[in-house]
């Protein structure tokens, strides 16, 4: 990388860790390949990223502020004595740049140009023995491996039904449309990932991975516990006491449920297997909770008929905390 990293990202040489990270985030999302298909862009977007992996790192940049790329390349060094404390001279004895070469004076000429080849963008050749790779701890050109890029996190409502019952879903991610496939079964908060659909890889790794966590719309008269479905089911006060037997809707479709007499408010009926059907294991089961309604605009003749019936009606109240 020839052009000067601080430039690349746009910040002075005094910025900020602060100052770096935003910079960065704006080129991102300006030069992302999933957002700039202009030619170019994902050349520009690797160099983006390579210039903030170095300045990112303290390590790094404190070696790059000092001797530029080719520092980095070569890693942390001491000196010819052990030494490396900071502001050190790299090649472990006097500059060769200042005090008649002192550095130098027991160095092989070869050595010489292999070193200075690889501070000036030489590097190694593919294949071949690296440059410096003599007792200078080596100033190769060491090539950062492929890199995984890094996941995109999102979240996405989804219709009670679809939760249950599976589905696919249409979601946008940096301008582009991807299908979200919905297990059936999916819980409030559940974590989904679609591989390949985040950030872009770093030298010819794999993008990262999308991870979308689904929050499920409440339904308008079901609602779950684990996988069975509960439903609150109203009565009037002749079809308690009688009994009766009612079509009650489902997720899908609808079962027949019979209504056995005397049922009391908050009773439950269970359907066993009519609940939710998880992509894996068994079935939960359906269950109709009673809400006995009592009338409230009787007419005339209605008014008469209960007040008949009530003295025939034994009291609820009859256990001993109803007695004085």
């Amino acid at each position: 990388m020839d052009r000067d990293l601080y430039e690349i990202l746009g910040v002075p040489r005094t910025a900020s860790a602060d100052d770096l990270k935003k910079a960065h985030r704006t080129l991102v999302r300006k030069f992302h390949p999933d957002v700039n298909k202009e030619p170019g862009a994902a050349a520009r977007f690797k160099e983006i990223q390579e210039a903030y992996d170095v300045l990112a790192d303290d390590e790094k940049r404190k070696r790059y502020d000092q001797f530029g790329m080719a520092g980095v390349r070569a890693g942390p060094t001491g000196g010819a004595n052990g030494g490396g404390a900071p502001g050190a001279d790299p090649f472990g004895g006097a500059s060769p740049f200042g005090g008649g070469g002192q550095g130098w004076q027991n160095v092989d000429p070869s050595t010489f140009e292999e070193v200075f080849g690889s501070m000036f963008g030489g590097g190694r050749a593919r294949g071949g023995r690296g440059r410096g790779a003599g007792g200078f701890g080596g100033f190769e050109e060491a090539e950062a491996g492929p890199q995984k890029g890094r996941d995109l996190a999102m979240e996405e409502t989804v219709d009670f039904t679809t939760a249950a019952l599976g589905g696919k879903r249409s979601i946008t991610v940096n301008g582009q449309g991807i299908q979200l496939s919905i297990p059936a079964g999916t819980l409030d908060g559940a974590r989904l990932a679609v591989r390949g659909k985040g950030s872009a890889g770093a030298s010819g790794g794999p993008a990262g991975d999308l991870i979308v966590t689904v929050r499920v719309a409440p339904h308008p008269w079901l609602r779950r516990e684990g996988d069975d479905l509960v439903m609150d089911v109203p009565l009037t006060i002749a079809e308690a006491a009688l009994g009766t037997s009612i079509k009650v809707p489902l997720l899908s479709g609808s079962v027949q449920m019979r209504i056995p007499p005397g049922v009391k408010s908050g009773q439950r009926l269970r359907v066993k297997g009519k609940g939710i059907q998880p992509a894996k294991g068994q079935p939960g089961d359906f269950h109709a909770v009673i809400a006995i309604e009592a009338p409230k605009d009787l007419d005339a003749r209605g008014r008469e008929l209960v007040e008949e019936l009530a003295p025939r009606l034994a009291s609820p109240r009859s256990g001993p905390q109803w007695r004085e």
